[in-house]
């Protein structure tokens, strides 16, 4: 709507382990083409963003790859920042993880708790998850937390659930958008929480040009 300012923020909760190894150069590159491509499919559709920012969060294993488990940027304004988004994104190797599961519940936790933007008239808030596995339940760490394992985050799915529903993110605003296998948690988030769409994935075969205009098209149709 003509005069109306809208306001996005991206959150790319990205798995860096070992097995997304064929594909994670995909998945940065897409990362780093982020900005223009989706630009393009929104002018396409007759809207214009006045505010875009994006959120990177890396993450691996909290019971293998200790100070490496997680790593996590700010916002990043773009284009503005374009440069600072792409030295982040550059520096994240897909290496360690162990056997699967993989730690993605604490990063979409992560996710859910960033610093919205709160101003504009249409707002956003849109977090993509880029996986090849299963997650470790919340509760796996009930007894015995690694040293660098994020405080206050939620202790089981039930509370992940109300933290997706709770005050961090805008009801109307967020959407949660998940490309990964058929495997828990994944496929119980998108059975059962609101403004949630999953799209397959498997091990070694990854991100390809589709399933990336796909995802364009789901946050375009979405703003």
């Amino acid at each position: 709507m003509q005069g109306l300012k809208y306001t996005v923020d991206i959150v790319m909760c990205i798995d860096a382990t070992g097995s997304m190894a064929p594909i994670i150069a995909k998945v940065k590159a897409n990362a780093l083409r982020f900005y223009d491509d989706l630009m393009q499919v929104m002018t396409a559709k007759g809207k214009t963003i006045d505010s875009l920012r994006v959120k990177v969060i890396a993450f691996r294993d909290y019971y293998y790859d200790g100070e490496y488990s997680l790593e996590e940027s700010g916002f990043f304004n773009l284009p503005t920042e374009k440069d600072n988004f792409k030295k982040f994104v550059d520096k994240i190797v897909a290496e360690g993880g162990g056997e699967e599961p993989e730690s993605g519940l604490e990063a979409l936790a992560l996710a859910i708790r960033s610093k919205w933007n709160t101003s504009g008239d249409k707002k956003r808030q849109i977090i993509v998850v880029w996986t090849d596995a299963s997650v470790h339940p919340l509760e796996a760490f009930e007894n015995n937390k690694p040293e660098n394992y994020p405080p206050n985050l939620p202790a089981n799915f039930d509370e992940l659930t109300d933290l997706w529903d709770g005050q961090y993110m805008s009801r109307a605003a967020k959407r949660l958008i998940i490309y990964s296998p058929d495997a828990y948690a994944w496929t119980d988030m998108a059975n059962h929480w609101e403004n949630t769409i999953q799209y397959p994935s498997k091990a070694g075969d990854g991100l390809n040009e589709i399933d990336y205009q796909t995802i364009l098209d789901a946050i375009a149709s979405s703003v």
